[in-house]
């Protein structure tokens, strides 16, 4: 607002009273729909997720509300939005359920591909068996190194082998799959300047070029 002084010079003034805006979860309101083959069961600390691929749970802070407006939908909300740490876990926990259903469905999955010459994978039995908290199933990976890399598969861990230079790994939990395919890729990085590597997915990285003396 400006004010005229006596002079008839302008003077702005401000107001004293900031206007306070709704903060709302883009995220976390977006409601969930989920198949009548799901059971979802809300407690006071976890919401209990049953599916054709087994059960899991979420864990849920006390500020945090389930609510079904709908047959077949859910919805995530809070006690007070304006408080910041609700408002992130509000997303969070929201896209925390999503993948867990879409796990106890469907399940997850992503390819890992060996880009080199002579790299390949093979899947085969584990001598040591289910010993070491495995499944039974190793992979025997040639990465250039003058010996076999062994990897142990996990219980709740699935794989195949097409191909001699691509896996297909599969888990219900999101967030283990990504640590196991992450646990692969290590053994062998994507490397930037002749492309080699084990690679997740449409992973991609920019060649550098061999600088020159």
């Amino acid at each position: 607002m400006i004010i005229r002084s006596r002079l008839g010079q302008a003077i702005r003034c401000f107001s004293s009273t900031a206007r306070v805006s709704a903060h709302v979860s883009h995220i976390g309101r977006e409601p969930i729909r989920f198949p009548a083959n799901v059971t979802l069961t809300p407690s006071s600390t976890a919401l209990s997720i049953s599916g054709p691929l087994g059960t899991t749970s979420v864990p849920l802070q006390p500020y945090m509300k389930i609510e079904f407006p709908e047959t077949n939908m859910m919805a995530v909300t809070v006690e007070d939005a304006e408080i910041k740490g609700q408002r992130q876990m509000w997303g969070t926990t929201r896209t925390l359920i999503f993948n867990a259903i879409t796990g106890m469905t469907e399940g997850f999955s992503v390819p890992l591909y060996l880009v080199g010459v002579g790299y390949r994978v093979a899947l085969e039995e584990d001598p040591r068996g289910t010993s070491d908290g495995g499944n039974g199933k190793r992979l025997n990976m040639k990465l250039g190194y003058s010996h076999s890399v062994f990897v142990p598969i996990p219980t709740h861990i699935t794989a195949e082998v097409p191909l001699p230079t691509k896996i297909i790994l599969g888990c219900t939990d999101k967030h283990l799959l990504g640590l196991f395919a992450a646990k692969v890729r290590s053994y062998r990085k994507p490397e930037p300047y002749k492309g080699k590597g084990i690679f997740i997915g449409n992973e991609q990285i920019r060649i550098k070029s061999v600088k020159k003396k």
